[in-house]
């Protein structure tokens, strides 16, 4: 028969309520008392039972993670680190979809929000009020989304759009183009970081967009950069800046010798391309770890002290940047 936690309690001499606090929340017990309980408990084989806990904690021990399209290459890893980080404080990782619609990932935050704690809400559609009403009802924590009073992970490109802007005047180049991916979403905060650091390192940019963050925005976007003569081009993402990479090839505009491109996450596609992506980096685990660790704080009624918890970023320099060509208007 299993082991039960009276028998644990009754092992170690104290209560039932000492056990559970003592292997659950041991800052609540003496040092003293919860290594003979962990001492006892580990001498009998005793096994905690999450359904019985979930039970009659009320919580499912899950919790939700909604974000804007499974299909681009950047999200897997980031499921994966949070999976591996909730998995080790003993919950279940539950992700969906939303497709960038405001209405599907209404319905989805319906139906998924009755199976866990808590979500984790990446690039939010939903309007403010919603996702304050939200908040208000469980744990949320938005994903580069701002809303006053809902705790939030952002994931800051100051720095690594920087360090792109200094690298490419560094090559020489003046004349750039931003292909922007944002869609119709309410944050609009890289593209004016990005024209915020280019300004401030003397570089012109054009900005074409916005659109979709997919591929066939940088394969659309490939002939608007070359009819603007730029010698070098920001994508939005990775995903983009692979469209782009492709189209160019078609056109047979040589990367970089004809234009350098530099797209922003750093997934598996930046390395593997030919010529590999110069690329911002945001560190999947990083991410994932803050983003988890203020979720389950806020199940657990823990606010974090700062509402706001910030992921910084860097520039990985490859093969796609070099030398500008001269202006051929000059």
């Amino acid at each position: 028969m299993a082991v039960t936690i009276g028998a644990v309690a009754k092992a170690a001499g104290v209560s039932v309520s000492t056990v559970s606090r003592a292997l659950n929340t041991p800052d609540l017990v003496n040092a003293a008392t919860r290594q003979r309980v962990v001492a006892a408990a580990e001498r009998l084989g005793y096994t905690p039972n999450p359904a019985a806990r979930s039970l009659r904690e009320g919580r499912t021990e899950s919790l939700g993670l909604l974000i804007p399209d499974i299909t681009n290459p950047f999200f897997p890893p980031i499921f994966k680190a949070m999976q591996e980080r909730a998995k080790r404080q003993g919950y279940t990782l539950l992700v969906a979809d939303s497709d960038e619609r405001e209405a599907d990932e209404l319905e989805t935050i319906a139906a998924v929000s009755k199976k866990v704690d808590g979500l984790v809400l990446w690039a939010s559609m939903l309007p403010e009020d919603r996702l304050a009403e939200l908040a208000e009802r469980m744990p949320v924590v938005l994903v580069n989304r701002q809303v006053e009073g809902v705790s939030e992970v952002h994931v800051s490109l100051t720095d690594g759009i920087a360090q792109a802007a200094e690298h490419l005047k560094a090559y020489g180049h003046q004349r750039c183009v931003f292909v922007d991916g944002n869609g119709n979403r309410p944050d609009q905060s890289r593209s004016k970081s990005i024209r915020a650091a280019f300004d401030a390192h003397g570089l012109s940019l054009i900005e074409i967009g916005p659109y979709e963050p997919r591929f066939e925005t940088g394969v659309h976007a490939a002939p608007l950069v070359l009819a603007h003569q730029a010698t070098a081009v920001l994508a939005h993402n990775d995903l983009v800046a692979m469209g782009v990479l492709h189209q160019l090839a078609a056109l047979g505009a040589a990367v970089p010798n004809d234009i350098s491109v530099v797209g922003i996450d750093d997934t598996l596609l930046a390395s593997v391309s030919t010529p590999s992506l110069t690329t911002i980096r945001i560190d999947p685990d990083e991410v994932a770890s803050r983003a988890v660790d203020l979720l389950i704080g806020l199940v657990h009624g823990r606010p974090p002290a700062l509402p706001v918890v910030q992921v910084g970023s860097r520039l990985i320099p490859r093969g796609t940047t070099g030398p500008a060509r001269r202006d051929p208007r000059q």
